[in-house]
């Protein structure tokens, strides 16, 4: 998708409703279907909020970023991700942590990001996170510089993230189940699963529908 029709849409984008948990759901891993709203609610999850964010390559195709995160002694050591994480009370809202985290951990500025929409909360039950996402762009072209909690960069374009070859499954392992089949995505030769592959269903079927 062009960066220049992208932005186009943007306005369009705002204003469409999102798909919600049934959207999310669809790339949820059987396991993440037992937590209902209530029993979300009553376990008080930490906030937590992360960007999507779109911006041109040098083709001025339309791609957004994923980190793939450096291996530490925790619940989501190298799995893939959007730049984000934990609300800080000097943060103020969920909007303002994401920005923050993403300017520590991939170093873009707040000022040079738009942020366009928040989409729907997301519940991590091994870590018992609730993810706020937002979908952000920038206008140009970005040099990216990740900290140590960022192992690799990830650049996709919307046309691969729109692909229906893009959604498969995989067996694997977590830290909470063993040898269990699980929706993803799999971008760039690289498996998106649990959370962020909820996210991004979400944000692909927001898409499909400009």
């Amino acid at each position: 998708m062009d960066f220049n029709f992208f932005k186009t849409t943007i306005s369009k984008l705002e204003n469409l409703p999102v798909g919600g948990l049934e959207a999310q759901f669809n790339l949820a891993p059987k396991l993440r279907l037992n937590y209902s709203q209530n029993k979300i609610k009553s376990l008080n999850p930490k906030k937590a909020a992360v960007v999507a964010l779109f911006y041109p390559n040098k083709n001025n195709e339309t791609c957004f970023l994923l980190t793939l995160r450096a291996k530490y002694n925790g619940t989501h050591s190298s799995q893939i991700s959007f730049p984000g994480g934990k609300y800080d009370k000097k943060d103020n809202n969920l909007e303002n942590t994401a920005l923050r985290e993403t300017f520590e951990e991939v170093g873009i500025h707040p000022n040079k990001v738009t942020i366009f929409k928040q989409m729907t909360d997301v519940f991590i039950p091994p870590s018992n996170f609730l993810v706020t996402p937002f979908l952000g762009y920038l206008e140009r072209t970005p040099i990216f510089t990740k900290n140590h909690e960022v192992e690799k960069l990830i650049t996709v374009t919307i046309k691969d993230l729109l692909k229906n070859t893009s959604i498969s499954t995989i067996n694997l392992s977590t830290s909470y189940a063993t040898n269990i089949e699980v929706p993803c995505f799999v971008l760039n030769s690289y498996i998106v699963w649990g959370a962020t592959a909820m996210m991004l269903n979400e944000i692909k079927q927001l898409i499909k529908n400009i």
